[in-house]
Parts: C-alpha cells; sequence; structure tokens
C-alpha cells in the first residue's frame, strides 16, 4: 500500500511544480505589452528529503529569460529614449500557448495517476473488509 500512496504522493508534487508553471505563463501572458518585461522561466528539480529522493518533483527557483529585449520605435512613449526607442518585452505568445498546453496536460497526466491511485486504494480497502 506504501507503493500507491507514494504514487499518490508524487502525483502530487507534479501537480504543484505544473500549477507553478502555469502561473509563470499566465503571467508572462498578462505582461507580453509591458515594457522592459522579461519573461519567466521555470524548470523542475528532483525532489529530496533528508538527503534521499522522494520520486517527485519541484520548480526550482524562477529565472528570466535573458535574451535581449527588443526595441520598439515609439517616440510618443514616455519611456522612449532620444531616438523613440523603448525596450518591449521578450514574451513570444507562441511559445508561451504552447508552453501552457504541456504544463495543463502534464498537469491532467498527474492528476489521472492521483485517481488510479485513490481507486486502487479504495478497491484494496473493499477487498479487505471481505
Amino acid at each position: 500500500m506504501s507503493d500507491t500512496l507514494s504514487a499518490s504522493q508524487i502525483a502530487i508534487s507534479g501537480m504543484k511544480a505544473q500549477a507553478v508553471r502555469l502561473r509563470h505563463v499566465s503571467e508572462n501572458i498578462a505582461n507580453i505589452d509591458t515594457p522592459g518585461y522579461r519573461r519567466k522561466l521555470v524548470t523542475f528539480q528532483q525532489a529530496v528529503d533528508g538527503g534521499t529522493r522522494t520520486g517527485g518533483v519541484e520548480p526550482s527557483p524562477t529565472r528570466l529569460d535573458t535574451r535581449e529585449l527588443p526595441q520598439v520605435y515609439d517616440p510618443a512613449h514616455p519611456m522612449a529614449n532620444d531616438d523613440g526607442y523603448y525596450a518591449g518585452s521578450n514574451v513570444d505568445l507562441i511559445v508561451e500557448i504552447a508552453d501552457l498546453r504541456e504544463a495543463s496536460r502534464s498537469y491532467e497526466a498527474n492528476l489521472r495517476v492521483f485517481e488510479q491511485s485513490r481507486q486502487m486504494n479504495s478497491s484494496l480497502l473493499d477487498l479487505i473488509r471481505r
């Protein structure tokens, strides 16, 4: 039974990690037109508890995309320099939508694993009761 319990915990860690990723993607999309905004990136690492690997994942600290910010020409913009350019955002909507789909599908897959684990625990308890 501990194997199914650990499967549930691993699935939960995956859902939490993907929820963080979804939050960052939504922040990126919300700030696509914010001048000077750098895309937030999140990666995952193995979860470690007391020096031993748990089998789960956790999000690493948030990093900012280091790609150069595009220069946007708009002399009327309050942030424009003497040449009429200001630093735009380095968020690419196509990339964010792809990340959004990948994160939501990974979340759904972890949710299915959690549900299957719960059903297996319930079936085991039913068998024990008989």
